[in-house]
């Protein structure tokens, strides 16, 4: 289907969505977001897609929520329309999906990130959740996901200041994996998707879940949770193809069995 307010591309094994409301900053309104909701529930069940990429624009990649949409709702109204919840269709999304940011990373930008299995980050990118300064605090899982990239204390501080964060800083808190030049971000980030895509596509999905895992579990339980999903990748066609092609030394050619 077509899309008003966001863009849906394919590359190969790779599809990206690019968030496309420049006037707002790519703010993230209701609409914007129960389109990547639909466009994430096809690229799941798309068995050619082995990798998804979410990215804005050069100047921002999403400046926050939207508060003119947000700001004379009542607590019932979005209490029974659960507000938010098209937003997390990005945490629960199966396949491995990487966000390429650039520019403005703020509040509902910033979670929206933070969603995503790793973020590699342009040299201006700013990450800030300031939703403090509105009179409200981070609703989209940023008190939750931000202390468990960069700690308590930086935590505390970016929540309870309102401060932004450069690419440098996240880099160095373990917020993003890697930084580039914004005219290699989206090349760099492609070279990542497609090395993933290239990959078992039932592996990357249950090495994905077992990592996600862990913030649930204790060490012992992750341990076990991982030892029983590694033994299980024996019953597959690419675990007898990956170590064959390692003896033999060549490519392995998976087939997502």
């Amino acid at each position: 289907m077509g899309y008003d307010m966001i863009e849906l591309t394919k590359d190969g094994s790779v599809a990206t969505i690019k968030l496309d409301r420049p006037k707002a900053l790519n703010a993230l309104c209701a609409p914007m977001m129960a389109e990547v909701a639909d466009a994430l529930s096809a690229l799941e069940k798309d068995d050619a897609i082995g990798c998804v990429i979410l990215t804005g624009s050069e100047k921002a990649f999403a400046a926050g929520a939207d508060i003119k949409e947000m700001s004379n709702l009542e607590y019932l109204e979005i209490y029974k329309t659960d507000l938010f919840h098209n937003h997390e269709s990005v945490a629960r999304f199966r396949k491995p999906i990487i966000a390429a940011v650039a520019g403005y990373a703020l509040g509902g930008g910033c979670e929206l990130a933070m969603m995503c299995d790793f973020i590699i980050a342009a040299e201006n990118t700013k990450f800030g959740q300031p939703e403090i300064n509105l009179g409200v605090m981070p609703g989209i899982g940023g008190t939750q996901r931000l202390i468990r990239a960069v700690g308590k204390s930086k935590a505390m501080d970016m929540c309870l200041t309102g401060r932004m964060m450069d690419a440098q800083e996240a880099l160095a808190a373990n917020l993003v994996s890697r930084v580039v030049p914004v005219d290699e971000l989206m090349e760099t980030v492609k070279e990542a998707a497609d090395k993933i895509a290239a990959q078992s596509q039932p592996i990357a999905m249950m090495t994905k879940e077992t990592i996600n895992a862990s913030f649930e579990m204790t060490l012992s339980q992750g341990v076990q949770f991982e030892r029983r999903l590694f033994q299980s990748m024996f019953t597959t066609a690419d675990q007898k193809e990956g170590m064959a092609a390692f003896s033999e030394k060549r490519k392995p050619h998976f087939k997502n069995k």
